[in-house]
């Protein structure tokens, strides 16, 4: 009780001047693009109300994506942003308002969340969640032992397409994009596939029950069968491919007549208001079942394609 009395002290004065925002881990593109539409008045799409001021770079020596570029996007931060460098996640702690979590392997997110909730301050954590099932239930039960707010999720969840749905309308879907793989993520599809996913739930929303997946050298099909008989189903290529859905109503069919573009601006301004009142705008129990069902598509694969039922 202390500690959401801490956290509900904390709100009332950050509404009085821009949140200082901590950023874990420089190893995606997403450090500096998000610290560019924050901290930049003239950059497109600006967020106002809060600012990128001190970060952590972590990184992962084994994953070519992070060793690659980590150096690289945390001297553009330093460099160009002034932005501060800490040697260890809690010593960000004193000096900001909320985190955000960029790491982009997703094997850091169970350690480096276990850190930042220590700060007692709401985090994001960027996709993926975690690399597993048990990493991302691991996430919601240390949050809940904390009492810090966090919410994940992808920006292709606030693309202008999906926009026009009204959720309770929807019947079905088919959704797809591209789907490289990322040998240490048990989970393949969290890598990349897990946007594809994040477009079904924001149609479709929970209650999914079984999954089947078939992969094969060029892509991924995967369907889930919804409780109430609903299906919704996501078609992956590898290694690229566009964005794009389909959405069966009563009233007809909605479909994407471009790709799908993927912008952070829509995104990030949820994110700053999350920060400022605590209320993730994906629920952790939405972000959970999806992770249920990219584990249940996983042991799909495994099984040869056979129908598997979320844990």
């Amino acid at each position: 009780m202390k500690q959401w009395t801490a956290f509900f002290l904390f709100l009332a004065g950050a509404w009085a001047a821009d949140l200082r925002v901590g950023l874990i881990g420089t190893d995606t593109s997403h450090a500096t693009a998000f610290t560019r539409i924050l901290n930049d008045p003239a950059a497109p799409g600006h967020v106002s109300g809060a600012q990128v001021v001190v970060a952590y770079k972590g990184g992962s020596p084994d994953l070519a994506d992070s060793a690659n570029r980590v150096e690289k996007f945390a001297e553009e931060l330093r460099v160009k942003w002034k932005v501060e460098f800490v040697s260890e996640i809690r010593d960000m702690c004193g000096k900001v308002d909320a985190l955000l979590l960029e790491s982009v392997d997703g094997r850091k997110h169970l350690p480096q969340a276990r850190e930042a909730f220590r700060c007692g301050k709401p985090v994001f954590i960027d996709k993926p969640l975690a690399s597993t099932l048990e990493d991302a239930r691991a996430i919601a039960r240390l949050t809940r032992e904390a009492g810090v707010p966090w919410f994940s999720t992808s920006s292709l969840r606030y693309a202008s397409f999906l926009s026009q749905v009204k959720r309770q309308e929807v019947r079905g879907a088919v959704v797809w994009g591209p789907g490289p793989y990322e040998e240490h993520h048990y989970l393949d599809l969290s890598w990349y596939g897990i946007h594809a996913v994040e477009m079904l739930y924001t149609v479709l929303g929970t209650g999914c029950e079984e999954v089947t997946r078939i992969s094969g050298p060029e892509g991924d099909v995967v369907v889930g069968r919804w409780k109430d008989g609903r299906t919704g189903t996501v078609q992956l290529r590898r290694p690229h491919g566009d964005y794009g859905a389909v959405v069966f109503r009563a009233a007809g069919a909605l479909q994407s007549t471009e790709p799908i573009d993927v912008d952070y601006a829509p995104m990030l301004a949820l994110i700053v208001e999350f920060f400022r009142t605590g209320t993730p705008p994906v629920p952790n129990e939405e972000t959970l079942e999806l992770f249920a069902f990219l584990d249940a598509a996983q042991r799909s694969k495994e099984a040869g394609g056979k129908p598997t039922r979320l844990r």
